[in-house]
C-alpha cells in the first residue's frame, strides 16, 4: 500500500511562505538598535513605549513599496535608480551609504564581541569579535542563497528570548497599558534626541536596499520564469507584514525591560549594549541577563550579513558587476569582496579610536539625512505606472509613505540641530 503524503500543517505553510521579509525586519533590532532602545528605556522609562506601535505601520508600508519594486523591476533598488534618475542621486545615495553602513556593521560587531566577553569573562571581547567576523564571512561566502535564507531565518527564533525577559520581574500591566496606547512627548532636548534616535534606528535605508535586491534573490531562487502576480505581491505583503510586526514586538518588549527593570532601579545612562546586559542580572536575575545577552548574539548574526549585503548590492548594482547570495565566489568575486571589504573595515572601527557609540552617532546622522531622500524616490517610484505598471501604490500606501517621509524629514531636521547645537 503507497502511503499518501501528508498535508503541510497551516503553521507550516505559513512559515514557508516568511521569508525576506522576516529577515529584514529581524535585523533591524540589530545591536546597535538594541543599545538605542535600551538608552531609551532606561533614560524614560515606559515613556517611548508607543513609538513602537507608531513605527510598525510606517516601516511596513516602506518595506512593502521596496520589496514590491524588487519584484516587479527583477532589480535591487540601486539598480532602478540607476535606470530611471540622475546618476548624481545615485551616486550621493553610495557616498552617505557606504560609511553609515560600515559604522552600523562596526558597532554591531564591537557589541557582540562586548557581550561574548560577558557570557565568558575570560575570553577577551577582541577575541570574540574577530572570531564573529571569520565566521560570518565564512558562512557568507561558502553557503548558497538557500542555506543563507534558512539559517537567517531559523536564527529569528533566538529573538524570541525578548518577549520572556520582561515577565521575570514584576510588572504594572495597567501602567503598560497606558505608555502603549497613550503617547508621552518630553519637549526637551535629551527627550527628543532619543526620539529621533528611535525612528533612524527603526527606519534605516540599509533596509530598503536590502528589501528589493533580496526580494528579487528569492524570485530567482524559486524560478527564473515566475511571472509577478497579484498573489505573489499578496504573499510579499504577508511576509512583510509579519517581519515588520516580529520587529515592532522586539523593539517594544527591549524598551519594556530597560523602561522597567532598569528605569525603576535608577539605573538611567545605558550607553552599550553590554552595559544593559550587565544591569540587567542584578535587577531581573541571571536568567534575565543571559537571555538578553544571547538575543544580542543572535541579532547580530542575522543583521551582519543583511547590512554587508545591502552594501555590495548597492556596489554591484550600481557598477554593473555579476552579483547574488546564489552564486558561488568565483562567479561574482567583486560582490563577494565587497561584503568581506566591509565586515573587515567593520572590525578596524575598534582599533581606530572610533568607540561603537561614536559610530552609532555617525551612523544615525548619515542615516538621518539619506532617508528622507531615499524615502520621497520610492514613493516616485511606487507611483510610476511606467514602471511599475499596475503594481503602483495603494491610497493606503500613499497616506502612511507620506506620514513616514513627513516624519523622517522632521527627525532629520531635529537631528542635524541637535548635532550641531549641543
Amino acid at each position: 500500500m503507497i502511503p499518501h503524503p501528508t498535508k503541510p500543517s497551516k503553521l507550516a505553510k505559513f512559515w514557508k511562505l516568511l521569508g525576506p521579509g522576516l529577515v529584514t525586519g529581524a535585523s533591524d533590532d540589530d545591536p546597535s538598535g538594541i543599545a538605542t532602545y535600551s538608552q531609551a528605556g532606561a533614560a524614560f522609562g515606559l515613556a517611548t513605549l508607543w513609538t513602537a506601535i507608531l513605527a510598525f505601520p510606517l516601516m511596513a508600508s516602506i518595506q512593502q513599496m521596496c520589496a514590491r519594486i524588487g519584484l516587479v523591476t527583477s532589480q535591487g533598488l540601486t539598480g532602478t535608480l540607476k535606470k530611471h534618475y540622475p546618476k548624481p542621486v545615485l551616486y550621493l545615495m553610495v557616498l552617505f551609504s557606504f560609511p553609515a553602513i560600515v559604522l552600523n556593521i562596526g558597532a554591531d560587531i564591537a557589541g557582540m564581541g562586548a557581550v561574548g566577553n560577558l557570557l565568558f569573562p575570560t575570553i577577551d571581547a577582541s577575541f570574540f569579535s574577530v572570531f564573529f567576523t571569520i565566521l560570518l564571512l565564512g558562512l557568507i561566502i561558502y553557503l548558497p542563497y538557500a542555506k543563507i535564507a534558512a539559517v537567517l531565518k531559523y536564527l529569528c527564533i533566538v529573538m524570541l528570548v525578548y518577549f520572556i525577559v520582561p515577565f521575570l520581574y514584576h510588572q504594572d500591566f495597567v501602567e503598560i497599558a497606558k505608555a502603549t496606547v497613550i503617547p508621552t512627548i518630553h519637549f526637551n532636548k535629551n527627550f527628543i534626541a532619543i526620539l529621533v534616535g528611535i525612528l533612524g534606528t527603526t527606519i534605516s535605508p540599509y533596509l530598503f536596499f536590502w528589501q528589493a535586491s533580496v526580494e528579487v534573490e528569492e524570485m530567482k531562487h524559486k524560478s527564473k520564469h515566475l511571472i509577478v502576480n497579484k498573489k505573489i505581491i499578496h504573499e510579499m505583503r504577508q511576509d512583510v507584514d509579519f517581519g515588520m510586526t516580529f520587529s515592532g514586538f522586539v523593539m517594544y518588549f527591549i524598551i519594556l525591560t530597560t523602561g522597567t527593570v532598569l528605569y525603576q532601579e535608577g539605573v538611567h545612562q545605558i550607553d552599550t549594549v553590554e552595559q544593559a546586559a550587565m544591569a540587567l542580572k542584578p535587577l531581573a536575575g541571571k536568567l534575565a541577563y543571559l537571555l538578553f545577552a544571547i538575543g544580542v548574539i543572535g541579532t547580530g548574526l542575522i543583521a551582519i550579513p543583511v547590512l554587508s549585503g545591502s552594501l555590495s548590492y548597492i556596489f554591484t548594482e550600481t557598477f554593473g558587476w555579476e552579483q547574488g547570495l546564489d552564486k558561488k565566489f568565483h562567479e561574482a568575486k567583486g560582490f563577494y569582496a565587497i561584503i568581506a571589504i566591509s565586515l573587515l573595515l567593520g572590525l578596524t572601527l575598534n582599533y581606530v579610536g572610533i568607540s561603537p557609540i561614536d559610530a552609532l552617532i555617525y551612523t544615525a546622522i548619515l542615516y538621518g539625512i539619506t532617508a528622507p531622500v531615499l524615502i520621497a524616490i520610492i514613493l516616485h517610484i511606487s507611483n510610476n505606472k511606467l514602471i511599475m505598471g499596475e503594481f503602483v501604490n495603494s491610497r493606503l500606501s500613499n497616506v502612511l509613505g507620506f506620514v513616514a517621509l513627513f516624519v523622517m524629514t522632521i527627525a532629520a531636521i531635529a537631528l542635524i540641530y541637535l548635532q550641531f547645537n549641543t
